[in-house]
């Protein structure tokens, strides 16, 4: 039975935060009501004319200007030349199809090397195999599918579990919701922030079907322990699944563009660790591909296999697929092929050193300019293209901070459990690195002050919280997360309203 003052409590709630959910997801920037309602009847069709003119305002809508490096990540742009490049292949193949490969064989091959591609940069054995996906999401589900479907027909798991560090991503869970899946949290804590191996270790058990990490993590930019990890694995002789969705093209060539690569006296983390069975890696991040592009790799066939979908005495024929998609756009696999074969192992190698050192240029800021250092901190050692800070005291709301860089055009990504923000560095936002670092100092000697004055006035310290600050204020301090859900829930319903 609920109580009575639950569903009080839960309106009152809902009623404070839903400006604060606004400003958290987005919808302040969401004129739902810029024009008059347009009539999208398809009585009638419109002109070419009228298509574009509507195209061309719907393309001008207030937005966080990407363009000019103002957004964490979300945008990996390879320029003006490569975006022509995709918007020509996507023309040629916009009717393919990679499901009829006999229809469209062009698209087959393109595929095919896309993998053959990936897997190489990632250091796969002979009979590595893969497969493109719409995105991180459906590579991470696949690998999980894999994995399960491995347990169940080799050894008869029916109540599988998978053990995954509190930062992986969330398609972890999504696939744990998908697949029945028991999925087991462990605690990534300071001062490195990698996943606790003792932890792994002892939640190990008969029903375990995979074991996870990634390179790097999005909350932190953090690479988990693979080496360890891959003991484990090998140990228990349980797949290992890397997730580098986010490293993708940046941590396969931070060695070759002379950076520290993660772990790399210890055979570093990919498959040349023997107990990676399947990698996840994201095309459309950093190989800039057209947005819905990844690709899932696997050490072998028959670990791809698992995933596979078939169906032999459909009243439709024979069907099968490789993921979860049936239909694909070959256009988007036009566009990833092109990309990859247009920027080169040499473009990459530029593109990583560019992005890597802006990410180390401000972290050093963090770390050691005057204003900063006393009042933020970075989580951990970073080493690839995310940095994250938090503050190093009470007295300053790092929300707050998200929040005034907010109300100067900047869209960064605010972090809990710890109460942090961070930075993904993009192309774009490599050329804006001083210009963010400048504003972030701004920013914190304003807070600094605003701290300080109530102090030296020998009064109680009491600041009105901003809307970050709010919403995730009441996120953490309500056991029940379903309060928080509803609210996700009604943004999810507001991205549909015309």
């Amino acid at each position: 039975m609920t109580h009575p003052y639950i569903p009080m409590t839960l309106h009152k709630v809902m009623a404070a935060t839903r400006a604060s959910s606004d400003a958290l997801f987005g919808l302040s920037n969401l004129d739902l009501n810029e024009s008059e309602p347009i009539n999208l009847s398809f009585s009638f069709g419109w002109s070419a004319e009228q298509v574009h003119a509507e195209l061309d305002r719907l393309a001008g809508m207030e937005h966080t200007m990407w363009e000019e490096g103002r957004v964490s990540g979300a945008v990996y742009h390879g320029g003006e030349d490569l975006l022509k490049l995709q918007t020509d292949a996507w023309g040629q193949f916009a009717v393919a199809n990679p499901i009829h490969p006999d229809v469209f064989p062009g698209v087959r091959k393109m595929e095919a090397e896309v993998v053959a591609m990936v897997l190489e940069l990632f250091n796969a054995p002979e009979g590595g195999a893969g497969v493109t996906t719409s995105g991180g999401t459906e590579s991470i589900l696949m690998a999980c599918l894999s994995a399960r479907q491995k347990a169940y027909t080799e050894r008869g798991v029916t109540d599988p579990e998978m053990i995954v560090p509190i930062t992986a991503h969330a398609a972890f869970n999504k696939a744990a919701q998908y697949f029945g899946i028991k999925l087991h949290s462990v605690p990534c804590p300071a001062p490195n922030y990698t996943v606790h191996i003792p932890s792994v270790r002892r939640l190990i058990n008969p029903n375990t079907i995979l074991l996870v990490g990634s390179a790097p993590n999005f909350p932190h930019g953090i690479v988990d322990d693979i080496p360890a990890l891959s003991r484990l694995a090998v140990s228990y002789k349980l797949p290992l699944h890397v997730d580098c969705c986010l490293g993708s093209f940046v941590i396969a060539f931070l060695k070759k563009s002379g950076f520290p690569s993660p772990y790399e006296e210890q055979g570093g983390f990919d498959f040349r660790l023997p107990g990676v069975t399947s990698i996840s890696v994201d095309t459309h991040k950093y190989g800039f591909a057209p947005k819905g592009n990844s690709v899932v790799l696997y050490r072998d066939r028959v670990l791809r296999s698992y995933q596979y979908f078939i169906l032999p005495e459909w009243s439709g024929g024979v069907y099968a697929s490789p993921s979860i998609a049936g239909s694909r756009p070959g256009a988007l696999i036009a566009g990833c092929w092109s990309s990859l074969m247009a920027i080169g192992e040499s473009g990459y190698k530029d593109s990583c050193h560019q992005i890597v050192s802006a990410a180390k240029k401000f972290e050093t800021s963090i770390r050691e300019d005057p204003v900063l250092s006393r009042d933020l901190k970075v989580i951990g050692e970073p080493m690839v293209s995310v940095v994250a800070f938090a503050t190093t005291t009470a007295e300053i709301d790092i929300y707050d901070i998200a929040d005034a860089m907010s109300a100067k055009g900047w869209h960064l990504n605010a972090l809990q459990n710890p109460a942090a923000m961070h930075v993904a560095f993009t192309v774009p936002t490599a050329n804006a690195v001083d210009h963010l670092t400048a504003d972030l100092t701004e920013v914190v000697e304003i807070e600094r002050a605003k701290a300080d004055e109530p102090k030296r006035l020998g009064q109680k310290v009491e600041k009105e919280r901003g809307d970050t600050s709010a919403l995730y204020g009441v996120a953490g301090s309500i056991p029940d997360k379903s309060i928080v859900s509803r609210l996700a829930e009604g943004f999810l319903d507001t991205l549909y309203l015309s």
